[in-house]
């Protein structure tokens, strides 16, 4: 306490002064009013956050929820005015509805956040710390993820390896969208116009002084999780496809070396034929070999189609979002 004292004494009146939280919700009618609360409790008290004259406010952006998420939110718009709600007109998927409240925020920080509150609140505080230091980007790492599922684990843990080893640019290990991200990182991240996103791997490739705080991460305090196997294989595709190219190149590669090693089969076969008078492998070898590469043809056909598609989506140019309405801006 007394180490945030001094260090507020020494930035007060000379860092930005407004925090942005972006909350996407989909379906989340019973935890928008907890979240907020935690929100509220903690930055309208926090001696940090008192001291340098913060000030924050909450953007929710209802991604098409069905349940009673907007009158949830309508009502909290109503009575609070940190808070601000953007309702997209449809379900356009987490990482559009976030890029949407990218958009929207007006702070000179930011910090995207879920809204189980499994993304702790009480970590904004060390965030801010960290930021008002000279950070430009501060990751929160999970470094416990027991309350997720065994297959979340798993997959998880499978799909960073994964992406690490290839990617461009790699990125974080267990750090989700949780993170603070300075006004200057916004302002890139915003004129980024992919349609298929991947929001880690777009946070990772802008750069930028970065730091890291450590968490644990919670139980899920109520409803349940809206990612499903097949949505988070679909999020784990475009995280390959929008983080690297080397799955298009490595059939270059693995072309040329079947092409080499078909040259030196034919030619032993040739000279089997000619010099023992013999006959050229039967049957069994021909399937091996008509069924071997017709797998791979479809395979790398498959992966070339994952990326076309991306690139037909690109290239309507349609919005990445559509706005139904707007409260408390």
């Amino acid at each position: 306490m007394l180490e945030n004292q001094a260090f507020s004494k020494e930035i007060s009146g000379q860092r930005p002064r407004l925090l942005s939280i972006v909350v996407p919700v989909f379906n989340e009618c019973q935890s928008v009013g907890p979240f907020l609360s935690a929100i509220d409790e903690l930055l309208l008290n926090d001696e940090l956050v008192r001291s340098t004259g913060l000030n924050y406010e909450v953007i929710f952006v209802d991604d098409g929820s069905q349940d009673g998420t907007a009158a949830a939110l309508h009502e909290l718009c109503r009575l609070n005015a940190h808070v601000k709600v953007l309702k997209l007109s449809r379900n356009f998927g987490k990482e559009a509805a976030l890029s949407a409240g990218l958009d929207a925020s007006s702070g000179d920080a930011v910090i995207p956040m879920d809204v189980d509150l499994q993304d702790p609140p009480e970590l904004v505080v060390p965030m801010i710390a960290k930021w008002l230091g000279g950070a430009k980007i501060v990751n929160a790492k999970r470094i416990d993820r027991r309350s997720d599922t065994f297959f979340k684990r798993t997959s998880a843990s499978a799909f960073y390896r994964i992406v690490n080893k290839i990617a461009d640019h790699p990125i974080d290990d267990n750090v989700g969208d949780f993170r603070l991200l300075d006004r200057d990182a916004v302002n890139i991240l915003n004129r980024m116009t992919e349609h298929s996103r991947f929001n880690k791997g777009l946070f990772s490739w802008i750069g930028f002084a970065t730091e890291t705080v450590e968490y644990s991460r919670p139980q899920r305090d109520r409803g349940d999780s809206k990612w499903r196997p097949a949505a988070l294989f679909n999020l784990a595709l475009d995280g390959i496809t929008s983080t690297t190219t080397l799955p298009l190149r490595i059939w270059s590669l693995v072309g040329a070396a079947i092409a080499i090693l078909a040259f030196f089969y034919a030619a032993g076969l040739v000279a089997y034929t000619l010099f023992t008078g013999g006959d050229a492998p039967g049957y069994a070898s021909i399937m091996v070999a008509v069924l071997f590469l017709g797998g791979l043809n479809l395979l790398s056909l498959g992966m070339m189609g994952e990326y076309l598609g991306r690139i037909a989506i690109q290239v309507r140019n349609r919005p990445l979002y559509v706005i139904d309405s707007k409260e408390g801006f």
